[in-house]
């Protein structure tokens, strides 16, 4: 476990430095919009919560022999579905918490604005952490390694400087 992980544990160290690199370039739009600076921490965390819990399930399944890697699989439909489910009822309440939280501390942004952005940052995100949490689990399974010990590092590290880039650039469109 330690060869696998040291290496594994190295390469996301270095994703995250890139992920801080981004964010520090958009300081500036982030203290001008306290709303944005708090949803940069909590969309990233969300993700990768998400993220996790779908790594989780699915490598439970694939121990009990119950899971099948196919796209017309109904247990990873149901289970995407409700990642994605639970990614915007999410995301939504965390716009308006921003927003509220933002307005508190002297920000402009609006509701609307703030959620927006939430939104449609969150769910691309929720998308990509689909994704990622099946190619992830497959991939770990194929090359011989335990998804439990695997997945959701390399999860929760892309979902980091992901969610970094999916957000600003939705701040981009948007604003």
């Amino acid at each position: 476990m330690v060869l696998t992980m040291v290496p594994l544990l190295a390469a996301l160290s270095v994703l995250q430095m890139v992920s801080g690199s981004v964010l520090e370039t958009f300081e500036e739009v982030l203290l001008t919009n306290p709303a944005l600076l708090i949803l940069v921490p909590v969309q990233i965390g969300t993700a990768g919560n998400l993220g996790s819990i779908l790594c989780s399930r699915l490598s439970t399944q694939l121990h009990l022999g119950t899971f099948e890697f196919a796209v017309d699989n109904p247990a990873i439909r149901s289970n995407s579905g409700a990642v994605l489910g639970l990614g915007v009822t999410v995301f939504a309440l965390v716009g308006v918490a921003a927003w509220a939280i933002g307005r508190a501390l002297g920000g402009t942004l609006g509701l609307v604005e703030v959620l927006t952005i939430s939104l449609i940052s969150g769910t691309l995100l929720a998308v990509f952490v689909v994704v990622v949490s099946l190619v992830a689990v497959s991939t770990s399974y194929r090359l011989g390694y335990n998804p439990d010990d695997t997945t959701i590092p390399v999860v929760t590290n892309v979902c980091d400087i992901t969610g970094v880039l999916i957000l600003f650039a939705v701040i981009t469109v948007v604003l």
